[in-house]
């Protein structure tokens, strides 16, 4: 075993961000703690229990960070501390101008405290959907001074969506000082393509952030396929080893037939909220046609 241990530590060490199927077993029997710390359950736009994403990771040996859209009841519906898995509380944030954001905290009771206080208030009919009036910026003011670890999920968004802060930052509609305030990027998340994950891995030194890694599963059997390795005991130590840059991200995008599948689960999910769907995606598209339009403008003025 002692060539194992060998293996992962240097593995983890150097290079930190590496495209392959996860050997879940060698890398906690070598010390490491590892999860996939973007994943969905039934409480959003998943079928997935939360009885049935512990089962897997009891099974596959895998911690997880819950991160549901908006929503933290499947977090509600267990006690953290008395689960034989490791538990990160999260959630997924959809904000009004376009991405995702992942908001990991250190207690369960922190996660709740910010979501009554800032998440409820703002939820649509559909509340997997866009917040009222929670752009990222305002986002990052409501996060200042809290107690958790924030990561821009898939930077690059979803098919030539505004998902993502990269894609935003590139597009003009956010500035990099927004991006500046993350703690972290989703380098390698398990949803996307491999050039959009490429680069996103190319673009999170620029702002000098930490890294993370998660299937965005939204299938049970996802959990795991991207994982975010650390040489920690609990929750505070992890987290504070992706602000110190001192953790690993390992993981492989899932196929065609997976990915199609995922987006049926969503639509699926969605139907049921397609006027609220229809109203909120209006919104954001003229929020993204008035800034690319204030873009023209300022650089039209600029040149002339």
């Amino acid at each position: 075993m002692a060539v194992a241990v060998s293996e992962v530590t240097a593995a983890v060490d150097k290079p930190r961000i590496k495209f392959e199927v996860p050997d879940w077993e060698l890398i906690t029997e070598s010390g490491y703690l590892c999860a996939d710390m973007h994943i969905h359950t039934d409480c959003s736009d998943s079928y997935s229990s939360i009885t049935r994403l512990l089962e897997i990771a009891r099974l596959r040996n895998v911690g997880m960070a819950v991160t549901d859209h908006n929503l933290i009841s499947s977090l509600e519906a267990i006690d953290i501390e008395k689960e034989d898995v490791f538990i990160i509380p999260g959630m997924e944030v959809s904000t009004s101008d376009g991405p995702h954001i992942l908001t990991y905290f250190y207690e369960m009771s922190e996660l709740r405290d910010f979501w009554q206080e800032n998440i409820r208030p703002r939820l649509q009919s559909c509340p997997w959907l866009a917040l009222k009036d929670c752009t990222t910026e305002q986002l990052m003011d409501l996060l200042e001074g809290r107690e958790c670890v924030v990561s821009g999920a898939h930077p690059m968004g979803y098919l030539g969506s505004n998902k993502g802060v990269e894609v935003c930052k590139r597009k003009g509609y956010i500035p990099a000082d927004v991006i500046k305030r993350l703690d972290a990027y989703e380098v390698i998340c398990g949803g996307m393509t491999r050039q959009d994950n490429v680069e996103a891995v190319m673009s999170f030194k620029g702002y000098g952030l930490g890294i993370t890694g998660g299937s965005d599963g939204h299938i049970a059997e996802d959990l795991g396929s991207v994982v975010t390795i650390s040489k920690a005991d609990d929750t505070e130590d992890f987290l504070n080893n992706i602000l110190k840059g001192e953790n690993a991200v390992r993981g492989t995008e899932k196929d065609f037939h997976r990915r199609a599948l995922t987006g049926l689960t969503s639509f699926y999910n969605f139907l049921d909220y397609t006027p609220s769907v229809i109203r909120v995606q209006s919104h954001q598209m003229a929020m993204t046609i008035k800034r690319g339009t204030k873009r023209k403008m300022d650089r039209s003025n600029r040149t002339g």
